[in-house]
């Protein structure tokens, strides 16, 4: 299955996922709670967003401060950028999906997924893309020293 069309079965099932949870609960609690009840979770989720994105920030001024790169505190701010996005859609199921995501040992479990996945998998694109002479062998890239000169350079001669 493709990038898009996953992007459109998402496009398509989020939303039919959270008009049916809000017409569940709206029917267990009423539509005025329900309504509250949404407002208060974007409330509560801007709140612990801006509370871990502080504490993130505090991470990356530290470890530039050891002179270490803070790649996965940068791709924590990223992750929490989406939590935003999430939190502040109206609904139970992004909220719970960005709930979930600001919880640091689950964000940063799905960071370290996520590389390993793309380490896997570009390896395995760079592999394919090395091999010698069709044969399906894989080598390591090696250097050729030699000469060269033009035809009409004096020191060939």
């Amino acid at each position: 299955m493709g990038f898009f069309q996953i992007l459109l079965l998402l496009f398509l099932l989020v939303p039919v996922i959270e008009i049916y949870l809000l017409i569940e609960v709206g029917s267990m609690i009423g539509a005025i709670y329900t309504i509250l009840l949404v407002v208060l979770t974007a409330v509560v989720g801007a709140a612990l967003l801006r509370w871990q994105g502080f504490t993130t920030f505090q991470r990356v001024r530290e470890a530039m401060a050891r002179g270490e790169v803070p790649a996965i505190e940068m791709m924590e701010g990223v992750v929490l950028l989406l939590c935003g996005a999430l939190l502040l859609t109206p609904g139970f199921f992004t909220d719970a999906i960005g709930f979930l995501a600001l919880i640091p040992a689950v964000r940063r479990h799905f960071i370290l997924e996520v590389i390993k996945r793309q380490s896997v998998s570009m390896s395995g694109g760079f592999s394919q893309q090395n091999t010698y002479e069709g044969k399906g062998q894989n080598h390591e890239s090696r250097t050729i020293e030699g000469e060269s000169w033009k035809d009409n350079d004096e020191k060939r001669r």
